[in-house]
């Protein structure tokens, strides 16, 4: 199978998101292959981060479908790298997350320009750094989106092959507190303590979670003070927002700069910076009719998923685009040495986004 090769030429390059020559390198290959297909690029240029390339097909009257994926790993060079293989599974790096996504969508499109000699309105975003939170691409994937009614993401689908109908909203932030320093033994009326003031503020924040819909607060650094025989004079706590519905960001919010203008300690004085990094991809009625088309058009069951974690499907979705993810192959140990991806979940998967395409090919509708 061809695009095995593929895939082990891509998966054996390590492209770290830090690593700009590694992911350029794996950006070029992918170009070859999709330029010979028809599809024009478009490279937006970055000094420290891999270039973003949007591949565009010619346009005409009907829906235009963007494809989505990411070129970037988690992995610095000599950490976890090369493709090896058994009866069963692929291993390597971005195996699933997601070089294995985005030769599932290469190669469904080989499919359709080999049996029409062309592809229409359908384009195809593969980004830089979506390991490292989209901080850079996260802009032009928002503007983009506007062009399109409908966005397929290449993310590992789900053990049972789900799809990905919403993913959590994820926001990170960092609380700096001043206090003010004084000898622990000989002046400790005078000192401000900082620390004592985090203590406070952990505990209102961690009193936002509610599990039973999905909102977590997760407050995963905390770093202050000098030494024992000191007062501590700052404190800085690192926490996470991970929210299902967008009234639950609003509430988030809201209590965050509630709780970091407080001074639960007299003296104290805090600041807030950060900010929301994925907005949540919510499930809709136009998933839920556009995964019913998709059924019929492939005469198969197409389960879901909802997710904790984000992708840039979360970015395309809260653009209004009607938005799947999952549509790669199946795999797990994602951001571990273990990564890897089951064989058999490639064709499946290839074989769906095939019929999905040439459907919409023939009828550029959905």
């Amino acid at each position: 199978m061809t695009y095995f090769d593929d895939l082990k030429q891509i998966i054996n390059i390590n492209s770290y998101t830090k690593n700009k020559d590694g992911v350029d390198e794996v950006s070029k290959l992918m170009s070859t292959w999709f330029e010979a297909l028809g599809f024009k690029n478009i490279s937006y240029k970055r000094e420290t981060i891999g270039n973003h390339n949007l591949y565009l097909s010619p346009k005409t009257d009907g829906l235009k479908i963007l494809l989505l994926g990411h070129n970037d790993t988690v992995f610095p060079e000599g950490k976890f790298e090369h493709y090896w293989e058994d009866k069963t599974w692929i291993y390597g790096p971005g195996v699933c997350d997601m070089k294995g996504g985005n030769i599932v969508a290469l190669q469904a499109l080989r499919n359709i320009h080999k049996e029409n000699g062309k592809i229409e309105n359908i384009d195809f975003l593969l980004v830089s750094d979506e390991e490292s939170g989209s901080d850079d691409s996260k802009t032009l994937s928002s503007k983009l989106a506007k062009d399109y009614d409908l966005c397929f993401v290449f993310e590992a689908a789900g053990k049972n092959l789900e799809v990905v109908t919403g993913r959590k909203g994820v926001g990170t932030f960092t609380i700096n507190i001043e206090g003010k320093a004084s000898h622990a033994g000989v002046r400790y009326d005078e000192g401000i303590n900082a620390n004592l003031e985090a203590t406070y503020k952990l505990q209102a924040l961690t009193k936002l979670t509610n599990l039973e819909i999905g909102t977590t607060v997760n407050v995963g650094k905390i770093t202050g003070g000098i030494g024992a025989n000191t007062i501590s004079p700052t404190c800085e706590l690192l926490l996470e927002l991970r929210y299902t519905q967008n009234s639950e960001r609003d509430r988030l919010l809201d209590a965050l700069n509630e709780i970091t203008l407080t001074s639960y300690v007299e003296g104290t004085k805090s600041s807030l910076s950060g900010n929301i990094q994925r907005d949540v991809m919510q499930s809709n009625e136009a998933q839920a009719i556009l995964i019913k088309k998709i059924e019929s058009i492939s005469n198969t069951a197409l389960p879901t998923e909802q997710r904790g974690g984000v992708s840039d499907a979360n970015i395309i979705a809260s653009q209004g685009v009607t938005t799947l993810d999952g549509f790669g192959p199946f795999g797990d140990g994602d951001h571990t040495v273990h990564e890897r991806a089951l064989k058999s979940s490639f064709i499946q998967r290839i074989d769906l986004m095939t019929s999905i395409l040439k459907y919409h090919q023939k009828n550029k509708v959905l």
